[in-house]
């Protein structure tokens, strides 16, 4: 009796899993850590101690400027400080002379001028540094009649001081035709005074000398006339050498 035909054995297809072997679990590698260069790691903070410096800082300025306004402000109301007042007091002219040459018109003039300055403070004294004084003639003082220098000095309480200039100048030339302008305002004392006083002042608080600040004087736009007539001006005065206080 013949045998039955074999059935050929089927082969497995690419990736068959038998499903009754177990399925073993894939190994685990351990994760590292990617390591980053130095220059990407982040900085410190440093921000609340710059902060807390700030604040500091800014506390103590605050103090400072409240010692200082309540300083200041009870500086003012005990000692009640006020500027110093410049009168011109009087203006001569000894010798005045306007000469016509062949090269020009001359000018020979001599001057003597007095500044009043008054300390109008009860509870301060006042003391100045040096004092630089130019006499001039005209709206601007154009026609300078020459300068003097003073020596500085003090002055006590609700005092009052004279200060005495004199002047000359030589042979000054002249413009052509202000000489006989300065001639007819001479004879009738028509020429305008112009006075700049250039110094500075500081106060004096139970003998100290305390601080000093420049200050700019201006005398003038008067006659010689209503000068002589008794005519006392007030100057003006400028601190800081720029500052107007009248």
């Amino acid at each position: 009796m013949a045998e039955p035909p074999q059935m050929p054995v089927l082969q497995k297809p690419p990736g068959y899993k038998d499903p009754s072997v177990p399925v073993q679990p894939p190994p685990r590698y351990p994760v590292s850590k990617p390591v980053m260069p130095p220059s990407l790691y982040p900085k410190k903070k440093r921000r609340g101690c710059c902060r807390a410096c700030c604040c500091c800082l800014c506390v103590f300025i605050f103090l400072i400027s409240c010692v200082l306004v309540l300083a200041g402000a009870a500086f003012y109301v005990w000692f009640s400080p006020r500027i110093p007042v410049f009168h011109l007091q009087s203006f001569e002219i000894p010798r005045f002379n306007v000469t016509v040459k062949a090269d020009g018109t001359y000018l020979n003039a001599r001057t003597v001028t007095r500044v009043e300055v008054k300390n109008p403070n009860e509870k301060l004294g006042l003391y100045y540094g040096r004092t630089s004084v130019d006499i001039g003639l005209g709206q601007d003082g154009g026609i300078a009649l020459g300068s003097e220098s003073l020596p500085g000095f003090i002055q006590g309480k609700k005092n009052v001081t004279s200060l005495k200039v004199g002047t000359e100048v030589r042979d000054q030339p002249l413009e052509d035709g202000a000489g006989a302008d300065l001639r007819s305002g001479q004879r009738s004392k028509s020429l305008v005074v112009k006075v700049a006083v250039r110094t500075s002042v500081g106060a004096i608080i139970e003998g100290w000398k305390v601080g000093r600040v420049g200050v700019n004087v201006e005398c003038g736009d008067v006659t010689v006339k209503d000068v002589e007539g008794g005519d006392m001006p007030k100057c003006k005065i400028k601190l800081l050498y720029w500052i107007p206080l009248y």
